[in-house]
Formats: C-alpha cells, sequence, structure tokens
C-alpha cells in the first residue's frame, strides 16, 4: 500500500513535476492549495493537480486568517527585514505550513513535502514549522534529494519531464524571473534580476502603478487603530468608510496600488548566507506600518519606543528566519503586545504619486502635551532646572576630557 503524503502544491512546473514524480513511487500524494490572496484559478489548479496523479486535493482559504494573526501581529511589531523588507513572503509560510501539519494530522500521516529549493528562505520556514508542529514529520523536499538533483539539473529538465509525463506547462526555459504573490505582497526574483545592475521592466510590475502613471491628484484618507490593529480607514476624498479585517487590507491594497505605492528594490541576505536580489510590491502594508509608527510616536513612552525599536529588528529577522512558532518569538511578543495597549487613534495621511505622507494625528492616549511643547508657555517647566540636569549628564564627559 502507498504511503500517503501532503505536497504543498502550487500548480507551477516544479510542484507539478514533483507530484507525478513522487505519485510514480511509493507514495499517495494528497495536494494542498494555500489561497493566501494569490490572483489564481484555484479550481483550474484542482483539476491539473488530479489529472497530474494527486490522490485527492484540499484548497484552503488561508486570507483572513493571514491578516488577523499575521499580518496585523507583524504590523503590531513594525517588523521589516534589513530596515526595507516588510516580510511578505515570511509572514505567510508559517500560516501555509501550519495548515500543511493539520491536513497531515486528519489524514494521519507524517509525511510532508514542498518544493523550495535548497538555496532559498522558504525551505527553513516550511520545515522548522512542521518539525515544531509535528515532531516526528518526516520531511521530503526533492530539491535536497540526490535522486531528484541527478534527473534534474534545472528548469529544461523539468519542462521536458512534464511534456513527456503529459502535465500541461506554460513555461519555458528562458524564464524571466520568479514570483511569489499573496494577499500582502508580490516578489520578483532570479532570472534577469541575478544581475542586480538590471533596471525592472515596467511591464513586470503586477500589483501597483508607477508613480508617474498614478493620479495627479492627493488622496486623502484616515486610518483608526484600536491597540495597535486598524480597525477602520475613510477615505476622505471619495467619502468611502471600510471596517473588517479582511476587507480593510484589500481596499489599501486598492489604494495603495492605484497610487503608485509599495515597490522596492533591495538586495537582501537570506538565512543561509547567500545574498539575494529582490524587487517586492507591498502596496497595503507600507500604508499601514507607516501610519502604525506614526500613531506610536504620540502614544507611546519615549524609553518603550527606543525599547521597541530594538526589538523590532529581533523579530524582522527571527520572521525572515521562519521562527514565527518558537519560544523566542512569544516572548517578544507579549512584550509587544503590551505596548500596544493604548495605540488607539487616528492618523489622518495623503497618498500622492507614490508618496505617503501624515498630516496629523490624534489619540485619547496621547502622551504628547502641547502647553509643555511650546515655545510660547512654559507648561509648568521650570527652564532653569535644565542646568542641573545637563550639569549631571556631563559629569562623566567631563571627566574623560580631563584625561585627555
Amino acid at each position: 500500500m502507498k504511503q500517503k503524503i501532503i505536497l504543498a502544491y502550487s500548480g507551477g512546473l516544479d510542484t507539478s513535476v514533483m507530484l507525478k514524480w513522487l505519485s510514480k513511487k511509493e507514495y499517495n500524494v494528497i495536494a494542498y492549495i494555500a489561497d493566501v490572496g494569490q490572483k489564481e484559478d484555484f479550481e483550474k489548479i484542482k483539476n491539473k493537480a488530479l489529472k497530474t496523479g494527486a490522490a485527492k486535493v484540499y484548497i484552503e482559504d488561508l486570507k483572513k486568517e493571514l491578516v488577523e494573526n499575521y499580518i496585523f501581529n507583524a504590523l503590531k511589531a513594525n517588523a521589516v527585514y534589513e530596515v526595507q523588507y516588510l516580510l511578505g513572503t515570511a509572514i505567510a509560510r508559517p500560516l501555509i505550513a501550519k495548515k500543511q501539519v493539520e491536513i497531515a494530522k486528519k489524514e494521519k500521516t507524517n509525511k510532508l513535502a514542498h518544493g523550495c529549493t535548497g538555496k532559498g528562505n522558504d525551505q527553513v520556514r516550511f520545515e522548522l514549522t512542521w518539525m515544531q508542529m509535528m515532531p516526528n514529520v518526516e520531511i521530503i523536499s526533492p530539491w535536497k534529494n540526490q535522486e531528484w538533483l541527478k534527473q534534474f539539473k534545472g528548469r529544461t529538465d523539468l519542462i521536458k519531464y512534464a511534456k513527456k509525463e503529459g502535465i500541461p506547462v506554460d513555461v519555458n526555459s528562458k524564464k524571466i524571473y520568479s514570483t511569489d504573490e499573496n494577499l500582502m505582497h508580490i516578489s520578483y526574483e532570479s532570472g534577469i534580476l541575478e544581475d542586480t545592475n538590471i533596471k525592472p521592466d515596467p511591464k513586470m510590475f503586477k500589483l501597483t502603478k508607477s508613480p508617474e502613471n498614478a493620479p495627479d491628484k492627493n488622496t486623502e484618507i484616515t486610518i483608526e487603530f484600536k491597540k495597535g490593529i486598524p480597525v477602520k480607514v475613510v477615505n476622505i476624498t471619495n467619502q468611502i468608510e471600510v471596517q473588517g479585517s479582511l476587507k480593510l487590507f484589500m481596499y489599501l491594497n486598492k489604494l495603495a496600488s492605484e497610487n503608485g505605492i509599495g515597490r522596492i528594490d533591495i538586495v537582501e541576505n537570506r538565512f543561509i548566507g547567500i545574498k539575494s536580489r529582490g524587487i517586492y510590491e507591498t502596496p497595503a502594508g507600507t500604508i499601514l506600518l507607516k501610519a502604525h509608527q506614526d500613531l506610536e510616536s504620540i502614544t507611546l513612552d519615549k524609553e518603550v519606543i527606543y525599547l521597541k525599536q530594538l526589538m523590532t529588528t529581533l523579530i524582522g529577522k527571527l520572521i525572515y528566519n521562519g521562527f514565527w512558532y518558537s519560544s523566542e518569538m512569544e516572548f517578544l511578543m507579549s512584550a509587544i503586545n503590551k505596548s500596544q495597549e493604548n495605540v488607539t487613534g487616528k492618523v489622518h495621511l495623503v497618498l500622492y504619486k507614490g508618496n505617503i505622507i501624515v498630516t496629523g494625528r490624534e489619540s485619547d492616549h496621547s502622551l504628547y502635551n502641547k502647553a509643555l511643547s511650546s515655545m510660547d508657555e512654559d507648561g509648568n517647566y521650570d527652564q532653569k532646572d535644565a542646568e542641573g540636569f545637563i550639569k549631571i549628564t556631563g559629569l562623566r564627559l567631563k571627566l574623560l576630557g580631563e584625561q585627555t
């Protein structure tokens, strides 16, 4: 009797060939398709999987869970990797991997497979999640399997195999670049983009208009947060109000896309040590990060802000490297959640040709004291006290100076 295996299946060339390859061996392949917001025909992918040899197909709609439990938690932490990358792929992978384990338990198997390469980050994100949630997991990773590597050197071999086995393919051996899309972003890498000096083709971008083609007028919006979570978007320009986590996020994706917001072109350091050039479109995430950081400027204590900046770097690195469910992540997020208790209020913004311009912010928990900050009134602040403050602060510097 063949053994059940759950394959994370996208319908692309690699996983389609893997499905057939595994099914011709000792495995009864169950294809698992995660709907995380990518623009795909899932019924078409399901039918392709069945025709390619899948015994069963699961299609899981994970969009709402992705927004509420992953994107918004990362937002509370202002999580970014290496200053710029908003972690769109890295945030989705732990959810996809978690659901795969749930399906495996339902199907009473411990065998899990993915199509990630041995050079990338995703292999780590999948496998670390599997190891934690199913300690007895048996991992099948063809791109790290000697028999697979001997048979398939690259895309040309994969295409030849697909044609031989009657697997429909709509790609060629001269692939321009690789993409990964979900509700938060789309990434472009490899192929012609491996030359870090090649300018991206403007036609490449799928989610956002170029800033020069964006409207020649402002779009004014207000984003309302409750304890660090966005709960409402008001488009003042068009008099539209949107609530609900998924609807809100999708609406901001639309607004940002129309206004040319969310593109970056970076070289990042993969977990395994390889530098990689990535081009990303992250429309809604870029707006929300800007707004959330701004609201924190009036609702968080100065020292908490400094500590949170340190944690932001650590959390971004943990997410990128695949440690979403780790004990250190849980520890740090408990502090982040504490920091968000008073991050409630509204941020007013203008969107214009790739720019996000903050025009105001308000909160019942604001620590900003107008009288204290004013140049025109003292606000019960005695300026003479600053003399002693500076003397004490500078004492160690004075002692150092005496030694030179």
